[in-house]
């Protein structure tokens, strides 16, 4: 009897890491990619693992994620705080207006928030939604590499944003295209100081400081961040919050992907996503961001959801 348990605990292993494995073999490659507030219109299948989430109750739009594997979309927590009509997850998808050949949506089956979540300082701010079915991946639908434990993010590591959010704080209405921005990683000691407290090791900052411009605002909330090792693009962060959009004393805050495998992966089974450790130092050190300190604290932080 003992012998048979081994065996189902060492197939269990060897199963859940070929699924890792398979990931591997196609997250975060974007074949059609060439290279949101002051950003650009992205081209078609740039970001093919970027999903909109919509609801009959917010009238379509209100939230975006990331596909991770053939059956779960990646999210931030803080969009699913509200009831709502049934969830639709629309995948390579480009216009919101238009419909194309390649894109498909569903429903989803189950929504997990994570269970330490915390509403008022929005830390933990992970959701994973699991589709009615399987999606079949193409050069417009694929999923994305998540960062492994232990990946670094250092301050000036180019990342780029993608999303459906307003373009610029205050609008009454989101783009019909998708958007795409390049913005570099601020270190957490700076964002902290930014924000007056707050910012814990489960998040993630970006964003020009004493700049603006550049930033991930309402509608882009639960969207990926992502930055390129090679040929191959990994999530380091779903968009959570920030005071304003594109404040240059305000970066965006990023619920911290490497932070949460272990949690992710007790809901994949043997379908895991594919994980790639990502290091860099960045190309300047915090000490020489200039800051505007402030020793306020905000005990509401604007969201990046619609609603």
């Amino acid at each position: 009897m003992k012998f048979y348990t081994h065996l189902s605990v060492v197939g269990t292993i060897l199963l859940n890491i070929a699924g890792s494995l398979c990931q591997l073999e196609v997250c975060g490659q974007a074949p059609l990619n060439n290279k949101i507030v002051g950003g650009q219109d992205a081209t078609a299948g740039s970001w093919p693992w970027q999903v909109s989430i919509q609801s009959t109750t917010f009238g379509g739009h209100f939230c975006g994620g990331s596909l991770i594997n053939k059956d779960w979309v990646l999210s931030a927590a803080h969009c699913f705080q509200s009831s709502m009509s049934t969830i639709t997850i629309y995948l390579g998808l480009r216009s919101q207006s238009g419909s194309t050949p390649y894109q498909e949506s569903r429903t989803t089956k189950r929504l997990i928030n994570h269970p330490n979540y915390d509403n008022p300082t929005n830390d933990n701010d992970l959701a994973l939604l699991q589709l009615s079915s399987s999606v079949t991946f193409s050069d417009y639908i694929k999923p994305v590499c998540l960062a492994a434990p232990g990946s670094t993010f250092g301050a000036g590591t180019e990342s780029w944003v993608t999303g459906w959010g307003m373009l610029q704080s205050g609008d009454t209405q989101i783009p019909d295209i998708l958007q795409e921005v390049q913005i570099p990683i601020v270190g957490n000691s700076d964002c902290d100081k930014a924000y007056g407290g707050g910012i814990t090791s489960n998040m993630l900052c970006a964003g020009l400081l004493n700049q603006g411009g550049k930033d991930s605002c309402q509608g882009d909330s639960g969207g990926p961040m992502v930055s390129r090792n090679g040929s191959l693009w990994i999530q380091s962060g779903v968009v959570s919050f920030g005071i304003g959009c594109a404040n240059p004393k305000y970066p965006g805050v990023y619920a911290r992907v490497s932070r949460y495998q272990d949690w992710i992966n007790s809901y994949m089974g043997s379908n895991q996503p594919g994980y790639v450790s990502f290091t860099s130092n960045g190309f300047r050190s915090s000490s020489n961001l200039l800051l505007v300190s402030i020793s306020l604290t905000f005990s509401i932080i604007p969201l990046r959801r619609l609603f």
